[in-house]
């Protein structure tokens, strides 16, 4: 009988070693990062042409129904590759339901969409592309109107050694995609060694984003998010509660997901659509925080017009009901140097993209 006690208390002694360590090792992991090299993927490699045809079909309105969308539409490079809309802009008739993501930084992201349900740049490219509330057209007709094009066709042939098909359009929109990366950041300048590249306020901030405030348990790494997905429970916007386009376009997306009820559904339920896990119920990606400054509105309906707003949210705890938030009591000042900080370290030199010539 010691013996065996004595071999449990050993097992036990072990797993709470290893429990010790992992723990150790997640705290660790929570510190923001520079950017490292774009990673990209073995079957779609870079080259400038690519990158040259991807740019123009990302402006290209034929990839619309109607000839009047384009991927730019509702991620501008104006305006940080976003459209700078509570909620984003639609296919004519139609309306969005959700607030557009900006492009930048996309390269590392592990999820796309506020759902998550792409995996990939690629994966992603085809989703707006046929959805009915965003760009509305063809899978099989878009291929025929970039197949008829002379300059595309020979393009897809030099590049890929195949001809025009959507799979290709995507991997071609992906590797332009892959070139919206934030640079010289001041806080990258500050991680590698550059103490003046934070003012004293902005410094301050950052004890408080890694310190009172918690942000690092959800805004970390060099991508400043776990990409994972959270409920929040951030509010509905009231504004779109009766407008009858958007109760449309919420309740098709839960239709198509197959949520029994959808006729009656009065809430976005996030990734709990794709899902149906418990978990996931209101639950949205935590979205990367650079360049954070310049993609306002916020959140995935979005809610809060500014930064400010943002942060009183957080000091609260969240919305009410959630179970991943609690109050941070974090004084004016507090909110003051934390917003410096996300404004001043966390924005790259704008990038100037001049849209391309469409053949």
């Amino acid at each position: 009988m010691l013996r065996r006690n004595s071999i449990l208390i050993f097992l036990c002694l072990i797993a709470l070693f290893f429990n010790i360590e992992g723990f150790a090792s997640e705290k660790k992991k929570k510190k923001i990062e520079p950017l490292p090299a774009v990673p990209v993927p073995e079957n779609n490699p870079m080259t400038q042409e690519k990158i040259e045809l991807g740019k123009k079909l990302f402006f290209d309105r034929r990839l619309s129904g109607d000839g009047t969308t384009s991927c730019a539409s509702c991620h501008d490079p104006e305006k940080a590759f976003t459209d700078a809309s509570e909620i984003s802009l639609s296919y004519p008739t139609t309306r969005n339901f959700r607030n557009a993501p900006t492009l930048m930084n996309s390269a590392y992201a592990k999820h796309l969409f506020w759902d998550g349900r792409a995996k990939t740049l690629e994966e992603q490219a085809e989703f707006p592309i046929m959805s009915p509330f965003e760009m509305n057209q063809n899978l099989d007709f878009v291929e025929e109107e970039i197949r008829i094009v002379p300059e595309y066709r020979e393009a897809f042939k030099r590049i890929f050694g195949q001809d025009v098909n959507i799979k290709l359009i995507a991997k071609a929109i992906a590797a332009f995609e892959r070139t919206l990366i934030s640079k010289n950041a001041p806080i990258d300048r500050y991680l590698k060694g550059d103490k003046n590249a934070l003012s004293s306020e902005a410094k301050r901030g950052l004890e408080i984003f890694t310190g009172k405030g918690k942000c690092i348990d959800c805004h970390y790494g060099y991508y400043l998010s776990d990409q994972e997905f959270h409920a929040l429970m951030v509010p509905e916007n009231p504004k779109y509660a009766n407008e009858d386009k958007f109760i449309v376009t919420r309740r098709y997306v839960a239709k198509i997901n197959k949520y029994p009820d959808y006729m009656n559904i009065k809430e976005d339920l996030g990734r709990y659509f794709k899902t149906k896990k418990q978990k996931d119920y209101k639950a949205f990606k935590t979205p990367t925080l650079r360049e954070v400054a310049k993609t306002a509105p916020y959140m995935h309906n979005g809610i809060f017009k500014s930064l400010d707003e943002v942060i009183d949210f957080f000091n609260k705890g969240g919305g009410e009901g959630n179970k991943v938030l609690k109050p941070l009591n974090l004084t004016e000042e507090e909110k003051k140097v934390l917003k410096t900080f996300l404004v001043e370290a966390l924005s790259g030199e704008d990038l100037k993209i001049k849209p391309p010539d469409i053949p």
